[in-house]
């Protein structure tokens, strides 16, 4: 098959040709892996220069929408669709993508299909007229595919008697692997004899981060040398916090090290329009890690998590919270049932464009 995947440049602030990661580099990546012709065209919303390239296969294309516009980027983008022939068009990263895969499919007479891994109205929820083109294109596809269940029951409603969304889960890159959890304190410049619970993400007071603060607090009473890493830059009052240790913005080949330098992963969601349709990257790159985690109870955590009651707590509930960690610590369990890779995520995605195209 020939297959034309379009994406945002810089979904979630990362890059795609200096930092390719996730769902957006893996799936063209493994597609081109067997035996498929796989062309990638990225739009960056930032004024990234224009470039081309090969990468694993995959011919990959960037277009500058600050620079040239919405009208020269839409000619340009459609130029390069027409001069790759598609049998499929792919849209992925956002609702923009989900609208310019049909326009391109439209233009090519080729099929289409869309892939999302989150609401991505709950982006933008005041923007109906760009919610209203995304519904339109989900009508329209041959196929759409969801990063869970309950995503796509929530895609399903604007498909009524079209074919259901097929589940492409999410998936840890592949340096995310077990390592010595000593060797990578050192490189980190951690204490080694310390215990240590890790906050990778975005602090955020709307998805339940300070929960995770308080339970902090009542963890270490229990165990007074218990730290608390968090990467990036939170708030000044957690950076102030007795324990809490930050580490900044660190760079991609460190963030393997981080994970298993801890005993304890915790990953925090929220009861909202984003959360209860949100797969967490970071806890699949926990999994794969084999680090135990221990993560609030929205319906896909824990649909991630097989139902396992040892990893989850009830949302906004520190004291439960907390329990949990110190049972975690005292009885480590990263048995995880379940751990896809992009390699069979992408042979699953394989099947669906051949059984939808028949």
């Amino acid at each position: 098959m020939r297959l034309l995947f379009v994406a945002k440049r810089e979904p979630q602030q990362r890059d795609l040709v200096h930092r390719p990661y996730g769902r957006f580099h893996w799936l063209p990546m493994e597609l081109a892996r067997r035996g498929h012709a796989v062309a990638l065209l990225l739009v960056s919303h930032r004024g990234s220069a224009p470039a081309s390239l090969e990468r694993g296969g995959v011919r990959v294309s960037t277009f500058n929408l600050r620079g040239a516009g919405i009208l020269r980027t839409l000619a340009a983008v459609e130029a390069e669709a027409r001069a790759f022939g598609p049998d499929w068009v792919i849209g992925c990263s956002d609702c923009w993508y989900g609208w310019l895969a049909a326009r391109l499919a439209k233009r090519t007479e080729a099929c289409l299909a869309i892939d999302a891994y989150d609401d991505y109205e709950s982006y933008m929820p005041w923007n109906l007229p760009l919610h209203w083109a995304w519904r339109r294109a989900l009508r329209s596809a041959d196929l759409v595919t969801a990063a869970g269940p309950h995503l796509a029951s929530l895609l399903n409603r604007a498909r009524t008697g079209k074919a259901p969304a097929v589940v492409l889960p999410m998936a840890a890159d592949p340096e995310f692997t077990p390592m010595d959890r000593a060797a990578c304190r050192r490189m980190l410049g951690l204490e080694i004899a310390a215990r240590y619970l890790g906050y990778v993400g975005s602090w955020s007071g709307s998805r339940g981060s300070d929960a995770l603060l308080e339970a902090f607090r009542i963890a270490r009473l229990r165990y007074p040398d218990l730290r608390l890493v968090v990467s990036g830059r939170p708030p000044p009052a957690v950076q102030a916090e007795p324990g809490v240790v930050t580490t900044g913005y660190l760079p991609d080949a460190q963030m393997p090290l981080l994970l298993n330098a801890l005993d304890v992963a915790c990953v925090v969601t929220a009861d909202t329009a984003f959360g209860r349709s949100s797969y967490p990257a970071k806890l699949c790159e926990a999994m794969a890690c084999e680090v135990p985690v221990v993560a609030t109870e929205t319906a896909p955590v824990a649909w991630m998590l097989d139902q396992n009651p040892s990893h989850l707590v009830p949302l906004g509930d520190p004291v439960a919270f907390a329990n949990q960690i110190i049972a975690q610590l005292e009885s480590p369990s990263a048995g995880y049932l379940t751990r896809p890779s992009w390699a069979g995520i992408a042979l699953g995605l394989e099947q669906a464009l051949l059984q939808s195209a028949d």
